[in-house]
C-alpha cells in the first residue's frame, strides 16, 4: 500500500468518525429528553406505579400486581395527583411511607449511584482499549518488507513451481 493510499484511508476513517459523533450525540439527546412524561392523570399513576415493587409480591410492580396492597399504593397514588401533587412529591411519600427498597430503579445520588455510572465507565474503557489494541494493530500491519522477506519469498515460491512443474511433467 503507497504512502498516498494510507493517508486517504486515515482521511476517510477520520471523516467516517466527524460523521458517527454529531449522529451519536443526537440519538442520545432523544434518548434523554425524547420522553417529557405522561399527560394525562392515569397515566401519571401508572408511571409512577410502574417504579415501585408491590410490597406483599415483591416480583410485580404496584401498576401491574393485583394484590390488595398494590391496589391501595395505586388508588392513594391516583388520589394525591387528583390532588395536584407533583410526580416528585408523591414519589418523596412513597419511600417515606414503604422505604427505598420497593424502588424498581436505584436512586441515582450517593453510592447507589455507582450503579449507574460503572457500566457506563466500563463501557467507554472498553471501547478506548480496543481503539487502543486496533491502531496498534494496524500500525504493525504497515511495516515495509525486508530484503530478506523478499528474498525468502521468491525463495519459496521457486520451490513451489519446480514442485508443480515436476508434478506436471510426470503426468
Amino acid at each position: 500500500m503507497t504512502a498516498i493510499a494510507i493517508a486517504n484511508q486515515r482521511k476517510r476513517n477520520h471523516l467516517a468518525w466527524i460523521v458517527m459523533i454529531p449522529v451519536l450525540l443526537v440519538a442520545l439527546f432523544i434518548g434523554v429528553t425524547g420522553s417529557r412524561g405522561p399527560r394525562t392523570n392515569t397515566d401519571r399513576v401508572n408511571a409512577i406505579a410502574a417504579e415501585f415493587k408491590c410490597p406483599t409480591c415483591r416480583s410485580e410492580s404496584v401498576e401491574t400486581s393485583n394484590a390488595q396492597t398494590a391496589r391501595i399504593i395505586r388508588a392513594d397514588i391516583a388520589r394525591r395527583v387528583e390532588q395536584g401533587q407533583t410526580d416528585d412529591e408523591i414519589r418523596a411519600y412513597l419511600i417515606s411511607r414503604y422505604g427505598q427498597e420497593l424502588l424498581l430503579t436505584p436512586a441515582s445520588t450517593g453510592a447507589s449511584s455507582l450503579v449507574w455510572i460503572l457500566p457506563v465507565v466500563a463501557l467507554v474503557a472498553a471501547i478506548a482499549g480496543l481503539a487502543v489494541a486496533f491502531r496498534r494493530w494496524h500500525a504493525k500491519s504497515e511495516g515495509e518488507i525486508s530484503d530478506s522477506d523478499r528474498r525468502l519469498v521468491e525463495a519459496a515460491m521457486r520451490v513451489e513451481r519446480a514442485h508443480t512443474d515436476g508434478d506436471a511433467g510426470g503426468s
